[in-house]
């Protein structure tokens, strides 16, 4: 927590205008990527996030997701909106963690998240094999904490298992602010859902988010290498942003 408030404090003190124009871009297209039709539960913003968290770092990345989530929903209202405005930016948020190597923070945030979903009633009934991705992500953090180096410095297929990694935690980690927000935060009962309902969007959500799990994990193998690659060459990065 110390390092998240010493590097917001030098965050507003250094904020340079060629990072403003990034955080703007990452905003458009955080936006721009929610309106293409998915047939999955998520939007296509989900994919960007691991880029968006490495480029900018866990809080200028935060603040790009957060513009672009909130701008995309005041154009297309949603009526479960407050879960991606509030899941896109946590995701980003861990992939400039990751990046930076701080496993702490992210494993105290995951850890909270986790204990009051197994706290709550409804934590302990719901499958187990339902938040596997969840589960496995969380003994992950703090290994690719300590790959996360090679993604400056490395280059082709050495950026491949770190790029992967991170990818694959983002997006569980999008997928337990949901849960978390769904669960022990009570939304369920906003919404008048009750446990038998809760069961079924769990068995058959967690096939979905396993799927999307799997294409974040490629587009950061395809795509989001070159993306990085490039913008490592055009900004001189050798570290995010923030």
């Amino acid at each position: 927590m110390k390092h998240l408030i010493s590097e917001k404090i030098s965050f507003r003190t250094h904020l340079s205008s060629k990072n403003v124009a990034l955080i703007g871009v990452f905003a458009s297209i955080h936006a721009v990527l929610y309106f293409i039709p998915s047939p999955l539960w998520r939007n296509w913003a989900i994919y960007l996030e691991p880029v968006e968290g490495i480029v900018l770092g866990p809080l200028a990345g935060s603040l790009a997701a957060f513009i672009g989530s909130v701008t995309a929903r005041l154009i297309k209202p949603d009526e479960f909106w407050m879960f991606g405005l509030i899941a896109e930016p946590i995701g980003v948020l861990f992939s400039g963690l990751l990046a930076k190597g701080r496993w702490k923070q992210s494993m105290m945030i995951y850890s909270v998240m986790l204990t009051a979903y197994f706290i709550h009633p409804f934590g302990r009934l719901l499958p187990l094999w339902t938040i596997l991705d969840v589960l496995i992500s969380f003994t992950l953090i703090y290994p690719v904490s300590r790959l996360s180096k090679k993604i400056f410095v490395g280059r082709g297929s050495s950026l491949f298992i770190p790029l992967a990694v991170i990818a694959f935690i983002t997006s569980s980690t999008d997928s337990l602010v949901r849960i978390f927000l769904l669960i022990p935060a009570g939304l369920y009962s906003f919404f008048g859902l009750n446990f038998e309902v809760v069961y079924i969007m769990f068995v058959s959500g967690a096939v979905i988010s396993y799927i999307e799990d799997a294409i974040a994990v490629a587009f950061s193998l395809v795509a989001g290498s070159e993306i990085l690659a490039a913008l490592k060459k055009f900004l001189g990065l050798s570290a995010p942003l923030s």
